[in-house]
């Protein structure tokens, strides 16, 4: 039995392969100039589509979902995270979300791992140095940064990205320690020889490097405020890749300016594309613009299960990775 092709809207540009299988299966409608959507345009957009195709730089909020048309079944998000995308709203309204969990793990573990060295070992800063024609030799004292082996690294959220990056610190001589709702099962806390603490306050007071790893929720909303992130010892390293929201932006720029933090890797922000001014010029300071998910291979891959959602979708069945309020 066939079903009618969808109406399938996509707020930015993807990949050309993806758009072209998109094409090829629905009645997909592209955004060519990949200018994110205005809030009219939104607005229009849940009005004629059956499927709406967002990524994180869109707001899908109740007052959004309360104006789409009723033909509006199914939110696909391009992308892992959902908190831009109001879910009960979305239920409420019998409108299924999906999203694309997995494929961006390996990913997002590397580019963690990357900016605990480079933080570490002030690779960014010693790029500068060469760029800017300053490199006058080798010298026994010039440029020491602190080596990984033996250090304590604390991950605070140890799902599917938070595990890859303690694979990841362990081939590094790292030892890992987590913080999450729930300890991981004995068979992947021993193959990570990972120490589970249910304090986060205190897991934070003792480790060499913070890596955040944890999904944005209500909870998690300034998880590291002034008074988490004056817990951090003086010598140690804070690395986010997972939400700008878990930290206090502007608290961490005050910890910045007294050097009360060895150093900071960011590649995401509290508000972005904004950075808290406080943050930006500082040689221990690292910010990348947001390319945990930046690769070719991954950003297919989050198309191709789009796609996947959509099609399953189409065919009468239930997409397989549906968010329900209770996941979050």
């Amino acid at each position: 039995m066939s079903h009618p092709r969808l109406k399938v809207v996509l707020t930015r540009r993807l990949p050309d392969a993806v758009e072209t299988r998109m094409r090829e299966l629905f009645d997909a409608e592209l955004n060519l100039k990949d200018v994110p959507m205005d809030r009219a345009a939104l607005e229009a957009a849940v009005q004629r589509a059956d499927v709406l195709v967002p990524t994180i730089t869109d707001e899908i909020d109740a007052s959004l979902i309360a104006g789409a048309g009723e033909q509006l079944k199914m939110i696909a998000n391009f992308g892992a995270g959902v908190d831009h995308i109001d879910i009960d709203a979305a239920v409420g309204r019998q409108i299924i979300v999906t999203n694309t969990p997995g494929v961006l793990t390996e990913d997002t573990a590397d580019l963690a791992m990357s900016l605990i060295l480079a933080v570490s070992r002030r690779i960014v800063e010693g790029a500068q140095v060469v760029a800017e024609g300053r490199f006058e030799g080798w010298t026994p004292t010039w440029m020491c940064g602190r080596k990984l082996w033996g250090k304590r690294l604390g991950i605070v959220g140890m799902g599917r990205i938070g595990q890859a990056l303690a694979r990841r610190a362990k081939a590094f001589g790292m030892q890992v320690h987590y913080h999450n709702r729930k300890p991981v099962s004995e068979r992947i806390a021993e193959e990570l020889g990972a120490t589970y603490w249910d304090d986060l306050d205190q897991m934070l007071a003792r480790m060499d490097v913070i890596s955040l790893n944890s999904p944005a929720t209500k909870e998690t909303h300034h998880l590291l405020s002034a008074e988490r992130l004056s817990l951090l010892q003086p010598h140690a390293i804070l690395i986010n890749t997972a939400r700008g929201e878990l930290i206090d932006e502007a608290a961490l720029a005050e910890v910045v300016a007294r050097r009360g933090i060895a150093g900071v890797g960011l590649d995401v922000y509290e508000n972005e594309p904004a950075i808290h001014p406080g943050l930006i010029g500082h040689a221990n300071v690292v910010l990348l613009p947001h390319l945990g998910s930046a690769t070719l291979e991954a950003r297919q891959d989050m198309g191709d299960r789009v796609i996947l959602n959509v099609m399953t979708y189409q065919n009468g069945h239930r997409p397989p990775d549906r968010v329900i309020p209770a996941m979050l």
